[in-house]
């Protein structure tokens, strides 16, 4: 999961260098190129061919996903960073309240706690990034848009523990991944032919596609496997708590190609972030030592 965060972190900043695309397509495509990164891998195992009453758990855990990137392509060009960052920080307490719901999280007072002190540093870099960006939080229809992608991508890790834990889903995680991402892909993709500008994907330049190629392998394929794997053994707000690093590695991106920004009010919110994670890893090890992490 740090290598997840540090791949999500890192794909944040190629989104904001694209050009404005029709969102649902560009996810579609994303997706499509995700899966021909994994075919390779999950078309060894033996569970790789999906039993028919399983595809609607993977169509509703590809929607989850289509859901999050389509809202963040269309959000992308209509608020601020500062705005989604603070938004996202929602999306491990929603995966511990839906967790509830579904009956994968156990109800406990440590997890909680955990990501709240999270969610502060996580919140406190934000508002440090703005600082020298003039940037302010703002309420509008692209912040709505997010936060409903926000409540998709919380869903995905819930779904997943849900249908591991009566026995739906593979023990592969290239294999729960590939099928999530191709009927996601394939319903936003049909959903996109018939609402998006096809004509506009004419303007894509170069280097968007080498960009969408990128999203496509690391930031989809690379990072959702990594996310199943540890669905597996973590309960879904433990996985999604660790995207509390995404900021901090934003920062660290920040110190590296502009040294001026450094200053002691990035201090608070790493301290915090590194805390909370220090405590979620410390929390893990004895389950770890059991084979299983609540």
């Amino acid at each position: 999961m740090l290598l997840w965060a540090l791949l999500v972190g890192l794909s944040f900043p190629a989104v904001g260098l694209m050009s404005e695309l029709p969102p649902f397509l560009l996810t579609a495509l994303r997706f499509a190129i995700a899966c021909a990164g994994l075919w390779w891998l999950a078309r060894r195992s033996a569970d790789f061919w999906p039993a028919w009453r399983v595809l609607p758990l993977y169509a509703l855990m590809g929607l989850c996903l289509a859901g999050f990137f389509g809202a963040m392509f269309w959000a992308a060009h209509r608020t601020t960073a500062l705005s989604m960052a603070t938004l996202y920080v929602t999306v491990p307490l929603l995966a511990y309240l839906l967790g509830l719901g579904f009956r994968v999280e156990r109800l406990e007072k440590q997890l909680p706690g955990i990501l709240a002190f999270g969610a502060c540093g996580a919140l406190a870099l934000a508002f440090a990034e703005a600082q020298g960006h003039g940037e302010g939080i703002q309420l509008g229809a692209g912040e709505a848009a997010f936060f409903l992608g926000c409540v998709s991508t919380a869903l995905y890790p819930v779904l997943s523990k849900w249908g591991l834990a009566r026995g739906w889903l593979p023990g592969s995680a290239s294999v729960r991944t590939f099928w999530s991402l191709a009927l996601g892909g394939l319903i936003i993709g049909l959903l996109g032919l018939l609402v998006e500008p096809v004509a506009q994907f004419a303007t894509m330049r170069w280097q968007d596609l080498a960009l969408v190629i990128y999203l496509g392998l690391f930031s989809s394929a690379l990072t959702f496997w990594l996310m199943q794997r540890a669905t597996a053994v973590l309960t879904p707000g433990a996985v999604t708590a660790y995207g509390y690093l995404v900021p901090f590695i934003s920062m660290l991106l920040l110190f590296m190609t502009a040294p001026g920004q450094f200053g002691w009010h990035w201090l608070p919110g790493s301290l915090l972030v590194l805390i909370a994670i220090g405590l979620l890893l410390f929390r893990a090890e004895p389950g770890r030592r059991n084979g299983y992490v609540s």
